[in-house]
């Protein structure tokens, strides 16, 4: 992530301030969340200057069992070149380099990425240290993210011991993602909490604070694999930990929702949400992922759109 402020180098674990975190509201939390997406819209050729923005901070994503050469080189394809040149055309943006946040792969097909997105300043992004279940041992952990960094990886997604954090074991959520954020050397570390999984808020807000502490450059609510992912009111709670992060270290930490959000009006309330609670830095690729793997689809349907007046089928948009 090619990140225009100093980057995160942690600070010791700070046991006193995770233990001032206690009994965040869940129904302000969710009231709050209800009104986001329906309290301001973007419209017109506003709602397309959005729209070309997402696009930027998507991380396209494979993350399947049957995963091959071929499908890896389509979605790189796709990440350099995201829009039809029809739309670029008709928009007059030919001439701007407008290319996913990033291609995000399991770590045996980091070599095929990299090689499909050579020259093209797209970075390759690798889910590790036991994705999704980070259930392996940190021997283990600590290889797989090594080995992805060196094929090539600039940013390793891995996933926290979810156990430390139902346990209220802070000290060694903190040591086990230090530990990681070493293993990744220069590459950018983006920790996964799987929020759907930490039981409350106060859990959820305590687990960024650490992960932040132990040096993480971004923090993530989830795998997108679990039963429930990236939600508002869980957002609302990590981006309050980053602004509290913020105001007492002065360095800026990321965020990466993933998981469900497919459709170019989510990607838009995301966008929004970010530029509310933490400023217009925050709205941009080095700062802002979406993990998505069709919502580039419906974005460049979106598109198609306010160009011809119609939509074309999800069928239609090349690489779709």
């Amino acid at each position: 992530m090619a990140h225009g402020h100093p980057r995160n180098p942690g600070q010791e674990l700070d046991l006193a301030w995770v233990g001032e975190t206690s009994g965040i509201n869940l129904q302000a939390a969710i009231r709050r969340g209800k009104t986001l997406g329906t309290r301001r819209s973007v419209k017109k050729e506003y709602q397309t200057a959005w729209l070309l923005r997402a696009v930027t901070v998507i991380d396209l994503t494979t993350l399947a069992g049957d995963d091959t050469q071929s499908n890896v080189k389509r979605l790189c394809f796709k990440a350099k070149s995201p829009l039809m040149n029809d739309i670029k055309k008709d928009l007059k943006i030919e001439n701007l380099p407008i290319t996913t946040g990033a291609v995000c792969v399991y770590p045996n097909r980091v070599k095929e990425a990299v090689k499909f997105l050579e020259g093209t300043g797209v970075p390759v992004a690798s889910v590790a240290a036991g994705f999704p279940a980070g259930q392996t041992s940190m021997v283990q952990r600590l290889e797989e993210i090594r080995g992805a960094v060196a094929d090539g990886a600039l940013e390793i997604d891995i996933v926290i011991s979810r156990e430390h954090v139902l346990q209220g074991n802070w000290t060694k959520l903190y040591e086990e993602t230090k530990q990681m954020r070493e293993a990744c050397g220069e590459s950018h570390l983006k920790t996964i909490l799987s929020t759907g999984q930490l039981a409350n808020l106060t859990n959820i807000y305590k687990a960024s604070l650490v992960c932040m502490m132990a040096g993480a450059d971004v923090i993530k609510t989830s795998t997108g694999k679990e039963a429930v992912n990236a939600t508002f009111p869980v957002a609302l709670t990590m981006l309050r930990a980053i602004r509290e992060y913020h105001e007492r270290t002065t360095y800026k930490v990321g965020f990466k929702p993933a998981g469900g959000i497919r459709k170019a009006k989510d990607a838009l309330v995301w966008l929004s949400l970010m530029k509310e609670e933490l400023g217009d830095d925050w709205t941009k690729p080095d700062l802002f992922r979406i993990g998505a793997s069709s919502l580039l689809t419906d974005i460049e349907r979106q598109l198609y759109h306010s160009c011809y007046g119609k939509y074309a089928a999800a069928h239609q948009m090349p690489l779709a």
